[in-house]
């Protein structure tokens, strides 16, 4: 594996960071997943603004898109494979120990893995544990994820490939890695910003592309909800046959089958939307 570490690109056994990185430290970083399949990355574009409003949200330097994307092109060109999991990780960088950051300057950290396509459809579990929708950094797409690693713990002792959260005035909010959307009387809805969720890439296509809405909804919805399916970059759309304990045996339903054919059709004509 050949990674970019700071301006260049290293083999994995000479790709190392200071124990003293504020990313290790503290989880003061954030992040993004690329899907590229066959050498070609989705939705760059899209992921480095996103990139870019995490860092103001944590008050790190505005990273250079231009030096991502070199870093990008360069991961991609070093680990050929058919399909990939690349990681743009950009943390505050070498500080002291505890919450103040250092002035040594932000690091950069991009990574490829190889992955393989998901099922059509996936068992989901809710969790008692809930977002915060008020939090400082609610909506930022950063590296302390250790909430999510506990949840998709408690979701894979069940069976299940994702767990679902509420959020803290019991509003169904978000997965681990993945926005959620239900399908109501013919409908495609999914809750709003404002209960907590991460503003996915993938979400915003499906709102834009499959004319899905916004919607305020109660955790609860998930047990009378038509249709049920998840988005993420690398699930793209993915069907939910099997909720807690309620199935849903013709998963993918007809207006979730549809979104998925929209999606595939559109992301296939435009590589980066």
């Amino acid at each position: 594996m050949r990674i970019w570490v700071d301006g260049a690109l290293k083999d994995a056994e000479d790709a190392r960071l200071s124990v003293l990185d504020h990313g290790l430290t503290v989880g003061d970083g954030i992040f993004e997943t690329v899907r590229v399949a066959a050498g070609r990355p989705f939705a760059l574009t899209r992921h480095l603004d996103r990139l870019s409003r995490s860092a103001g949200g944590l008050g790190l330097t505005e990273p250079d898109h231009d030096e991502v994307r070199r870093a990008v092109a360069a991961v991609v060109e070093g680990n050929p494979m058919k399909l990939g999991r690349l990681r743009i990780t950009y943390t505050g960088g070498l500080s002291p120990l505890g919450s103040d950051r250092g002035d040594a300057g932000p690091t950069l950290v991009v990574a490829m893995g190889e992955t393989t396509r998901r099922p059509d459809s996936t068992a989901v579990v809710t969790v008692p544990w809930t977002r915060n929708e008020r939090g400082a950094v609610t909506g930022l797409k950063t590296t302390s994820y250790a909430e999510n690693v506990v949840a998709l713990a408690r979701a894979h002792e069940q069976g299940a490939s994702e767990a679902l959260f509420p959020n803290t005035v019991g509003r169904l909010c978000e997965g681990t890695g993945s926005n959620v959307f239900v399908v109501l009387d013919g409908r495609i809805h999914t809750p709003p910003l404002a209960s907590g969720c991460l503003a996915g890439i993938t979400r915003a296509l499906v709102l834009e592309w499959a004319g899905a809405r916004e919607t305020d909804l109660p955790l609860d919805v998930l047990e009378g909800a038509d249709e049920i399916f998840l988005t993420s970059t690398l699930r793209d759309i993915q069907a939910v046959h099997r909720i807690d304990g309620r199935e849903l045996p013709a998963a993918p339903g007809p207006v979730t089958s549809k979104a998925m054919r929209i999606f595939d059709e559109r992301a296939a004509d435009d590589l980066d939307p």
